[in-house]
């Protein structure tokens, strides 16, 4: 295998659904190979020991290490130049973009330097943002729970700028957003309110806060914060 600089075109998507293309024809892996390749898009190179230790942890190694040899094999041969083999370390070509990747510099911007006019564009990306729903394995749960915290976070963000500029519309979705990723997320409810409420929503607002209320009051017995009631106590 070679060393990654001159393959074609690969993109990688592991949000909504996973698939692998090439230019514009799209590659299909089966599904012991598309883990391996997800596994390297998501952890980076990594040594084989590590591999199969976290793809095949109910093998005994011998047998593990045999598997990621015909998995590597199958997909170096179905996507001839995806896989950097390194010896004990493997990879993906550098040249391969990978949407998740796109998202995570997407949010680590937005932490870095704030919205910048573009919420718009950032909404549409990160709201679609769900990264392989239906995977059920450990360590893919782990980084859906690690991505859904970094996009609530975003989704905070430019909700808090965009309703500081007086946008108030992105402020809403933004939000919305967040309470449909977190619903007992009373940042995020807070936000929701007073955007309602500088847009005159003054009823909008208060159904946002009943709403809030009563689903914490079913899911953790507790009330709102005295903070968040403040927020309606001129319309309740």
């Amino acid at each position: 295998m070679g060393n990654g600089d001159d393959i074609p075109g690969y993109c990688l998507d592991l949000l909504q659904a996973w698939q692998l293309r090439c230019d514009t024809t799209e590659v299909h892996l089966a599904v012991r190979q598309q883990r391996l390749v997800t596994a390297l898009a998501i952890c980076g190179p990594r040594p084989r020991p590590y591999l199969v230790g976290l793809l095949w942890p109910e093998c005994r190694e011998s047998r593990a290490l045999e598997s990621l040899r015909v998995s590597v094999h199958l997909v170096s041969r179905q996507a001839p130049g995806l896989l950097v083999n390194g010896g004990r370390v493997l990879s993906l070509s550098k040249g391969v973009d990978v949407d998740l990747h796109r998202v995570r510099a997407q949010i680590l911007e937005l932490g870095r330097s704030g919205v910048n006019g573009n919420a718009a564009a950032s909404l549409h990306q990160l709201r679609g943002a769900d990264l392989l729903p239906g995977w059920y394995d450990d360590w893919v749960l782990f980084e859906q729970s690690r991505l859904r915290h970094d996009r609530l976070h975003a989704f905070q963000i430019i909700a808090r700028e965009t309703l500081a500029h007086g946008d108030f519309e992105s402020a809403l979705e933004a939000s919305e957003a967040a309470l449909e990723l977190e619903p007992l997320y009373e940042s995020a409810v807070g936000l929701l309110i007073r955007a309602e409420k500088l847009q005159g929503n003054n009823a909008a607002a208060l159904q946002a806060f009943r709403v809030y209320r009563a689903k914490l009051k079913a899911d953790l017995g507790l009330a709102p914060s005295a903070a968040l009631g403040r927020l309606i106590a001129d319309i309740s």
